[in-house]
């Protein structure tokens, strides 16, 4: 941490200016970005809300999880992945990973503070960004000023927990996907998984391998694709295809593949969307399922799918077909959102949504030294895109700060002193 000015006030607030960036986020948009800044010997403050670096992987993931993408394309800026990693690392190999670049470039956050508000001030043309110590009974606070801020929080800050009539008073467990760990629990168990997207299908896959009966709930289209076609990753070959072809004509040729390899989904209650799968994803963000396996579960009749959900009761499920389900649990694979919009107050850049306005691949950057990196619902790489652009153009301004030797910006102190 740097700092020209510290100091409490009288309620025991203590104040931080920060001589550069500060990042909020510690997961791997704020590691990449704090190693490109380390890079150039820019000085920066990460502050994380847990008290670790990437606590979506290391506390709200499930056991099985690997990587649904080849390691070339999730390896952050300037660190490749080990030589000896598999194609798909898992999870215990991509935390390790994370850990030790953290600290060849000595990323250290500060853990466990929670960022109640960021905003600009326009007076003082400076970020002020208040954050509540998350440990121990004792409450401390503490008030970042900065010229630049990262929003590095990611899409998925916080699990989606849908309104479902009757959800509150069904009597077994109710989880959302990002408390699940194993199927070891549920063996024998009538599990309702909510939701069939990529966690919902893994889910699911990872109860019936653990002798569970789960059921599928697919309420809406969805596109499945085998995870390679081949012998090579789909998304590798997609991205191949797109440098000489059009969007349309690749998504013509993926599910030409799919239904040679996986056959007709729509005859296991899998209906495909009507834009194709990188169209769907480029305009609405919706990433297709990579299948390792779920669907071979369905096929044997081991993984049930279901239709919508219509209400909740004591220990049943009634669905929109009028059929009844008894069920001993429910996890709801319902996605995640971004919780900026409960921190960050501005909205000319963020949209309510907590996602930024300006589209792909323009959404990086706001106004007043805003930045914003894993936004952009194209996972690591997006990420590893996004810190080479920030860090890039913090650099430029770092530079001309130096260069018109403004670094200790006295004009700002008085700023500082005001609560």
């Amino acid at each position: 941490m740097f700092s020209f000015s510290e100091k409490n006030n009288l309620f025991g607030r203590r104040c931080v200016w920060v001589n550069g960036p500060v990042i909020v986020g510690a997961g791997p948009s704020g590691l990449a970005i704090s190693a490109c800044l380390k890079d150039q010997g820019i000085p920066f403050v990460v502050i994380e809300r847990s008290d670790c670096i990437a606590s979506l992987w290391q506390k709200r993931t499930y056991d099985r999880l690997k990587l649904h993408l080849p390691k070339k394309f999730c390896q952050l800026p300037k660190i490749p992945f080990p030589e000896d990693y598999p194609e798909y690392p898992n999870k215990k190999q991509f935390i390790a990973y994370l850990e030790n670049y953290a600290k060849k470039f000595d990323i250290k956050p500060q853990f466990n503070e929670r960022v109640q508000s960021a905003k600009y001030d326009e007076a003082c043309k400076l970020w002020r960004v208040k954050t509540v110590s998350t440990t121990g009974s004792f409450r401390s606070e503490t008030e970042y000023i900065c010229q630049m801020l990262v929003v590095a929080t990611g899409e998925n800050a916080e699990g989606v927990i849908p309104e479902i009539e009757g959800l509150e008073d069904f009597s077994g467990e109710v989880i959302h996907a990002k408390d699940y760990k194993s199927g070891e629990k549920y063996k024998g168990k009538k599990v309702l998984v909510v939701g069939c997207g990529n966690s919902g299908m893994e889910v699911s896959l990872d109860l019936s391998n653990h002798d569970a009966k789960p059921s599928m709930v697919v309420r809406s289209s969805v596109h499945v694709l085998p995870r390679e076609i081949l012998g090579k990753s789909t998304f590798d070959l997609a991205m191949m295809l797109m440098k000489w072809l059009p969007l349309w004509i690749v998504d013509k040729i993926l599910l030409i593949f799919a239904w040679l390899l996986i056959g007709n989904t729509q005859h296991y209650g899998i209906k495909r969307p009507s834009l194709g799968p990188l169209t769907l994803k480029n305009n609405h963000g919706k990433t297709p399922v990579l299948d390792i396996g779920t669907l071979d579960k369905i096929r044997s009749g081991d993984i049930t799918v279901v239709p919508g959900i219509k209400r909740f009761n004591h220990n049943t499920v009634e669905l929109v077909n009028g059929q009844i389900l008894d069920i001993d649990s429910v996890i709801l694979a319902t996605g995640y959102f971004s919780n900026v919009p409960i921190w960050l107050h501005e909205r000319e850049f963020f949209g309510e949504n907590g996602f930024p306005k300006t589209p792909f691949p323009n959404s990086w950057k706001g106004k007043a030294g805003l930045y914003a990196s894993g936004f952009t619902r194209r996972g690591l790489a997006g990420a590893t895109a996004d810190a080479l652009k920030i860090s890039k153009d913090i650099g430029k301004q770092w530079k001309k700060e130096l260069n018109h030797k403004k670094q200790k910006v006295p004009t700002h102190r008085r700023c500082i002193s005001t609560f």
